[in-house]
């Protein structure tokens, strides 16, 4: 079994979408092990996309993902990283295909709805910097 890091961002929470991105989840049968909402401070936040620094869009970013709160979600299913990539769709909305949640829902490039690990490293990386072992249902 295979576990991933999901976050809903702000736009989705504050447009109200985040119980039909969960929808979408859970029928294509993955499971939820963990989740919660919270407001990522811009120390939190600059460790989560700590990759991102010095890029032109960083300060934007943080200002972002720190403007209202996320949904934080561990998922959980076989090959579960790959099958949330593609339910996502592209980064960029303009690329995303319409039946993923980006083409479906989002309107910019930063503003982009929702995140999503796209590695096993990373996945790793992100659910231990969100969550402690006793938040994941299982562990």
């Amino acid at each position: 079994m295979e576990r991933t890091f999901v976050m809903i961002k702000p736009d989705a929470v504050s447009r109200g979408l985040s119980g039909s991105i969960i929808n979408r989840f859970e029928q294509r049968n993955i499971k939820i092990v963990a989740m919660k909402m919270m407001i990522l401070s811009e120390s939190f936040a600059a460790i989560h996309y700590a990759e991102h620094v010095g890029k032109s869009f960083y300060d934007e970013l943080i200002s972002f993902i720190t403007s209202g709160p996320v949904l934080a979600m561990v998922l959980e299913s076989p090959n579960v990283i790959s099958i949330a990539r593609a339910m996502m769709g592209k980064t960029n909305s303009a690329d995303a295909a319409p039946g993923t949640i980006r083409g479906d829902y989002s309107m910019s490039n930063q503003q982009n709805i929702i995140h999503g690990s796209d590695s096993f490293e990373s996945a790793q990386r992100e659910i231990s910097h969100f969550f402690k072992n006793e938040e994941i249902v299982g562990c």
